[in-house]
């Protein structure tokens, strides 16, 4: 009997490939306990609304008032919401073409990539172009615009960290590139060292593969460290010396709980340096709405910014873009007013930022309370989360837990983390989901 082009045996390899830990065989166990009626807390995604953080006010209404543009037209609008997001409301609609249910550029509103730009400027000291930002469906979609131009072929590699977030190694497979990893050092807290980077490319030349891009998550996710400068600066002389695009992943630039090494952008290095680096080495950069203090994960706002791409790369990345005709609208408004947050002197700046030091303080406690609570407990140890949303603990398994893993099967970290779960109600994630050393 012929197969048909649905049927499991016939489906693109590279689509049964991929593995994707954080949404995996834990996340579907979760699942089935909470349709049983078991309470799950689930941790296994940086997902904050989910797990009670109230939305920020002012996006909110702003957005509210973009939906349900008729209500601009009420006399008593005014009552319930503030001037300056009737005012900012106003703003965005006059950005598009029909509203909210229009198709935007496929870049995204150029208004709104204006004012990313202006924030970027603000950040970095140096003045950015709205042609080179495309506004995305979360920084995800981004990430993965950019591999899928990257990738040719099983022969080309991307340097990736290890531990690493998942999006990368289940990309690169779906687009049948090669994961090339670099660990970083966890007695190092978590730290980056460029001999190991060197050794990863030699090994990964030695089988033939082509390294063509290096990813950079900083903050760390999962392991929560911010890169110095000096490191930066390391990193960008590397891939310069070795001919990389940098995919510098900053999603998490605004969630810092320490005070020795805030953020910094591979851009603000890169530019620093000046040239000839500065107007050579390639860079791409990625920003989202769905952390940081927002944590608006459902509406799915991102953007990525091109450093020194060649025009006619940025014309076929626009190309293919317009394949999905549009980023969804409403994330792309929340992206505008994140990047563009009320001022000192305007009527919701108060209430705005009462509201954000809340959450950055909340998060800055419990990122101590996590890993003092690790630290705390027999065979586990944890380095202090710098940044990011996740603490990254390592556990030591007595040898017969090993063993009886071994018994059913599975991984030793999976079957402690579906003990875990059973017993808790906890979903996590396993080391080993993240690619981490053997042992």
């Amino acid at each position: 009997m012929s197969h048909k082009g649905l049927d499991y045996e016939t489906l693109n390899e590279n689509v049964k490939k991929v593995q994707y830990a954080v949404r995996g065989e834990l996340y579907l166990r979760a699942s089935e306990l909470q349709k049983e009626g078991k309470k799950i807390i689930f941790t296994n995604v940086g997902n904050p609304h989910a797990l009670g953080q109230k939305p920020l006010t002012f996006p909110r209404q702003v957005v509210a008032l973009c939906q349900a543009p008729f209500l601009l037209d009420d006399p008593n609008v005014g009552l319930v919401f503030p001037a300056d997001a009737i005012a900012r409301a106003k703003h965005y609609l006059s950005l598009t073409t029909g509203g909210l249910g229009a198709y935007s550029d496929s870049r995204g509103l150029p208004g709104i990539r204006k004012e990313v730009a202006e924030f970027i400027e603000r950040r970095d000291g140096y003045p950015s172009d709205p042609e080179l930002i495309f506004l995305t469906d979360g920084a995800s979609k981004g990430v993965m615009q950019i591999l899928n131009t990257i990738i040719r072929g099983e022969k080309d590699g991307i340097l990736v960290p290890v531990p690493q977030y998942p999006l990368y190694s289940a990309a690169i497979s779906l687009f049948g590139g090669s994961l090339v990893p670099y660990y970083l050092e966890e007695t190092a807290n978590w730290g980056l060292d460029v001999n190991n980077l060197h050794s990863s490319v030699a090994e990964a030349r030695s089988k033939g593969i082509t390294v063509r891009a290096m990813v950079i998550i900083n903050p760390g996710n999962p392991t929560g460290q911010c890169l110095s400068e000096a490191n930066l600066k390391e990193i960008l002389n590397f891939c310069n010396q070795e001919n990389l695009v940098l995919l510098g992943d900053e999603v998490y630039q605004q969630n810092i709980y320490q005070d020795e090494r805030p953020f910094i952008s591979a851009r603000k290095v890169l530019l620093d340096m000046g040239p000839p680096i500065s107007k050579e080495l390639q860079l791409v950069s990625f920003h989202t709405v769905s952390k940081g203090y927002w944590g608006e994960c459902g509406q799915r706002g991102g953007y990525f910014e091109m450093t020194n791409i060649p025009p006619q790369t940025v014309d076929e990345i626009y190309k293919v873009a317009s394949i999905s005709l549009s980023p969804n609208v409403p994330g792309q408004i929340f992206l505008g007013v994140m990047v563009n947050p009320p001022k000192p002197g305007d009527i919701s700046y108060l209430q705005f930022m009462r509201e954000s030091k809340g959450i950055l303080e909340s998060l800055r406690r419990r990122a101590q309370i996590m890993t003092d609570g690790f630290n705390s407990c027999r065979n586990v140890v944890c380095n202090f989360t710098e940044g990011a949303m996740y603490s990254f603990p390592q556990i030591r398994l007595p040898p017969k837990a090993i063993e009886a893993a071994k018994k059913l099967g599975k991984v030793a970290d999976v079957f402690y983390c579906l003990k875990l779960l059973e017993a808790t109600g906890i979903s996590t994630v396993p080391g080993s989901g993240f690619g981490q050393k053997e042992g």
